[in-house]
């Protein structure tokens, strides 16, 4: 009996022993420590880089097949049923342009034949920018059930926003080509026409910075959104859309100076790169070196806001 109580001594004794001796310890110093360090280096995260800010950019636009079928049939369901379908886009730009401009032409003693081409074109454009603030404010929100199910990047929901634009500036261009005739513009125009293409290249390339900024921030602050409703509305008072700059200019008292305020207003600037050369007149070089910086700095700001925030946007919504 003696001996059989001494081997659960000796066991451990012996046990013990192999601990002490075994090289695998707690010792950070160790070799198998140092190996596996090597081995398997820290893992580090690239979700907030500027390379998969960039790639998120690159990978919606190479799936342009799904954005382009997704924006078409937007339009497509907001006239479901409709006899007209997507014309009923012309119609009512149309008439909201003819209502303007047989009103404020004879409020403003200017003959129609100017005023209405004026107030149409410029209405077109205006409405390209307002939805650039207002959907593209909502425009991931909106796109809550295919942020959460669909494996696409995140630049897929700006691309389609941009391109149902598009479409709907496409539509409500027939309405220029019916006032071009109606109104003999065409007399007017010259190779400067040309210039409209740049002009909506950079109002579409704004329209995607201002998406994805406003959208990414509208999305984890819910009361940028009615701010920007707001907004929207002030600048479209400010913004000569229904009224012309050289109405005031040819006033006479003070009324001359005080037209030249509107150059701060940004939303000016775009108006008259893309009015100018569709009316036949001369093209001021400052309002594209204005568009072309706001265009710079704010694609520098939707780089950054995708960069920090991309990965966050899923959980925000």
């Amino acid at each position: 009996m003696p001996a059989a109580a001494a081997r659960p001594d000796s066991v451990s004794d012996r046990s013990d022993a192999r601990t002490e001796e075994s090289p695998v310890h707690s010792d950070d110093n160790s070799p198998v420590t140092e190996a596996v360090a090597e081995v398997a280096p820290p893992i580090v995260s690239d979700s907030q880089t500027f390379t998969r800010a960039f790639k998120d950019m690159r990978d919606g636009f190479h799936q342009r097949e799904l954005w382009l079928s997704l924006g078409w049939q937007d339009i497509k369901q907001r006239y479901r049923r409709s006899v007209l379908g997507p014309f009923w886009i012309t119609i009512a730009t149309g008439l909201q342009a003819l209502a303007m401009g047989l009103l404020y032409s004879t409020l403003l003693d200017q003959p129609i034949s100017e005023y209405l081409p004026y107030v149409t074109v410029g209405l077109i454009v205006w409405n390209v920018i307002q939805a650039s603030i207002l959907e593209g404010s909502d425009v991931f929100i909106a796109n809550e059930g295919l942020i959460k199910q669909l494996p696409s990047a995140l630049s897929v929901h700006v691309y389609r926003l941009v391109w149902r634009q598009f479409l709907f500036f496409i539509h409500n261009a027939a309405i220029y080509a019916v006032l071009v005739a109606a109104f003999s513009i065409w007399r007017d125009l010259n190779w400067s026409i040309l210039l409209v293409f740049p002009a909506i290249l950079l109002l579409f390339l704004n329209a995607m910075w201002v998406s994805i900024v406003f959208g990414i921030f509208s999305t984890r602050y819910r009361d940028i959104a009615p701010i920007l409703g707001s907004m929207t509305l002030m600048l479209f008072v400010l913004t000569p859309v229904m009224w012309s700059t050289k109405a005031l200019e040819n006033s006479v008292g003070g009324m001359s100076d005080r037209a030249k305020l509107i150059e701060i207003v940004p939303t000016f600037h775009y108006l008259e790169i893309v009015r100018a050369p569709l009316l036949g007149e001369p093209s001021e070089w400052h309002h594209w070196a204005i568009v072309g910086a706001i265009t710079v700095v704010g694609w520098i700001v939707a780089i950054l806001a995708l960069k920090q925030y991309r990965a966050r946007v899923p959980y925000w919504v």
